[in-house]
């Protein structure tokens, strides 16, 4: 499927510039680390990935992996990529958003969910560039412009790549509200670094081993 863009950069006229307080080599820095994390850690989780996979195909019928539509870096969309762990007909009304003890959530969706094993698959979006490893979540383009509306400054967030995690995620987590989502983004673009990196990253190990947050 081919990007498209569903804003208008004007309304965030510094989108392509970093805030001055980042290092120039940061940007070169991170995406080199990021590489080099999404290969290893695909390698290493593919048996995981695998029986994972398995267990999808013999629970219910459908494919394995889940595409949908979510806005990136200065508005161009791209189909993420993650492990299915709803039914075949989730959306049939329409998008809305996952709610705690979903009822549309297999029984491997729930366990790929709390473990975020589903997650695993954006390493290749991270590959191809359409996200970081860490920043914003990128959300879908009706979630975007409804958020638009109601949070003034929301486009700002499409200044940097989305990410797989980030500081709202670790923070945040699925509890807090678009706005204060939001707020959070903003401190992590303007404070971005290779230190705050590394405490993001940390913090996500603990999320992922305690479960929290998980629908």
């Amino acid at each position: 499927m081919r990007s498209r863009v569903v804003c208008d950069c004007d309304a965030y006229a510094f989108a392509e510039r970093m805030p001055e307080s980042v290092s120039p080599l940061y940007p070169a820095i991170k995406r080199v680390f990021e590489i080099v994390f999404s290969i290893v850690f695909l390698i290493v989780t593919f048996p995981v990935l695998l029986l994972t996979a398995i267990a999808i195909k013999l629970e219910s019928k459908g494919p394995i992996f889940y595409r949908q539509e979510r806005v990136g870096l200065h508005g161009k969309t791209f189909n993420v990529l993650k492990l299915r762990s709803m039914r075949i007909d989730a959306e049939k009304n329409g998008p809305q958003w996952a709610e705690k003890n979903d009822p549309r959530v297999t029984r491997v969706g729930r366990f790929i969910r709390k473990t975020r094993i589903d997650e695993i698959p954006q390493l290749i979006n991270i590959l191809r560039g359409d996200m970081s490893l860490i920043g914003p979540r990128p959300e879908r383009p009706c979630f975007t412009e409804q958020f638009a509306r109601e949070i003034p400054g929301f486009k700002m967030r499409l200044m940097v790549k989305p990410g797989l995690t980030g500081w709202a995620q670790v923070n945040g987590g699925y509890d807090a509200t678009p706005r204060e989502k939001f707020e959070m983004d903003m401190y992590y673009i303007q404070n971005q670094s290779l230190s705050l990196d590394m405490k993001i990253l940390l913090r996500t190990v603990w999320v992922v081993l305690s479960g929290s947050g998980a629908r």
